[in-house]
């Protein structure tokens, strides 16, 4: 039976799922799933046909008292079945991911304090117990993504930090490494360039055949590349690279996003992302900025990245992102809709999914699908899964 992809986006605790139709670019709506509250993350199990959803009912810098951390079984034709009941998780996890060997998930937290919870996976990918942390460990202070090393033995934190306010100093950032050692976790190394300050790592995604890892700079609009060697990342990144394509007229709320490598290795993609609003005739519309995919070619022998192109969205504010398993198209989800002046007055952008043909790792713009984002919520997840049927 043929491969087929699947796309899934969240809205609030509402997951759709869509069918992918490679050769026309097209996505159709198949169905929804109701999720137990709003869709913060989810992972597939690296072996198994089964999606782990984490869900939490407020979002960032709330309490939230109803977290859950689910299990999803993949029919043949990608629809999504109940593997389970949800376990609870003592606070939002902003981030969620699953160790190559499919033995752990892992949930990061930042509100009200910064935490990783691990949960061992059973056999057969149903959620298993919770492990207990034995030590008290620094997990940074605005933790923004969880993943596992390539070899499984190790957990990586990105740790953002937070940007300078009126009433505080800047509060740096940093990539923190943890050995994982049957779900247990123990203090690994600390990188943070410059202490921390400057330096306003995102998310960061692992080159699929050699130790390079990219990471995005959300505060700084940088995109990184270090090297590691087992769990341990170099000091300082090997390359450093400005993300925008106008880095000379920053506006406010100019944000990098999530950052992803080609399953082929040779590219790097990253999302610039903007959603300031200024006043126009009683209306909040868009202030200006850069809603677009930078595209980095890799240098095979060196990891280098070489910017080659902005791809433009046509939509506002992408907070995710995903490439289909076979490298062929990406579709990026902006989270809402966006008022923006025009010659006849204003007009309102919806939110999107939009989609792109990959060419030699150039993207084209091939169609968008508006989305319905309800003013209360935003698209806040979207991902491609590739299953049987």
């Amino acid at each position: 039976m043929s491969a087929g992809l699947n796309l899934y986006s969240a809205v609030g605790s509402v997951l759709t799922h869509y069918r992918v139709g490679v050769e026309d670019a097209s996505l159709t709506k198949v169905s929804v799933v109701d999720m137990p509250s709003r869709v913060q993350y989810a992972w597939r199990h690296p072996l198994l046909p089964i999606l782990y959803v984490t869900t939490a009912a407020s979002g960032p810098r709330q309490k939230s008292d109803v977290n859950h951390l689910s299990a999803w079984a993949l029919d043949e034709d990608g629809r999504l079945q109940p593997l389970g009941a949800p376990i609870a998780l003592p606070a939002r996890a902003v981030h969620m991911c699953v160790d190559p060997q499919g033995r752990f998930a892992l949930n990061t937290h930042n509100f009200p304090e910064s935490a990783i919870t691990v949960h061992t996976l059973n056999q057969d990918g149903t959620l298993g117990a919770q492990v207990a942390q034995t030590r008290r460990l620094d997990y940074g202070i605005y933790p923004h993504q969880v993943l596992a090393f390539p070899s499984g033995k190790a957990a990586l934190i990105i740790d953002r930090g937070n940007k300078a306010t009126d009433s505080r100093g800047e509060e740096p950032g940093a990539l923190r490494s943890f050995m994982l050692n049957d779900g247990s976790l123990s203090e690994g190394r600390t990188v943070a360039p410059g202490g921390g300050y400057g330096f306003g790592a995102r998310h960061a995604d692992f080159h699929p055949s050699k130790p390079w890892m990219y990471v995005s700079d959300e505060r700084f609009n940088r995109l990184y590349m270090f090297r590691f060697n087992e769990e341990t990342i170099e000091e300082a990144p090997a390359y450093t690279r400005v993300m925008l394509a106008d880095a000379d007229n920053v506006r406010p709320r100019q944000i990098a996003g999530p950052i992803h490598v080609h399953p082929s290795g040779k590219f790097v993609y990253a999302a610039n992302r903007a959603d300031q609003t200024v006043e126009l005739d009683g209306h909040k519309v868009f202030g200006g900025g850069e809603n677009n995919i930078a595209v980095y070619g890799i240098d095979d022998a060196t990891g280098e990245p070489t910017l080659i192109q902005h791809a433009d969205t046509h939509s506002f504010h992408v907070r995710t992102f995903a490439c289909d398993p076979t490298g062929q198209l990406l579709v990026a989800a902006s989270i809402r809709k966006m008022t923006v002046g025009s010659d006849g007055g204003v007009v309102t952008v919806p939110a999107a999914l939009t989609v792109f043909r990959i060419t030699d790792g150039r993207l084209t713009f091939e169609r968008k699908y508006d989305v319905e984002v309800p003013d209360n919520e935003m698209q806040y997840w979207m991902g491609m899964v590739a299953t049987a049927g």
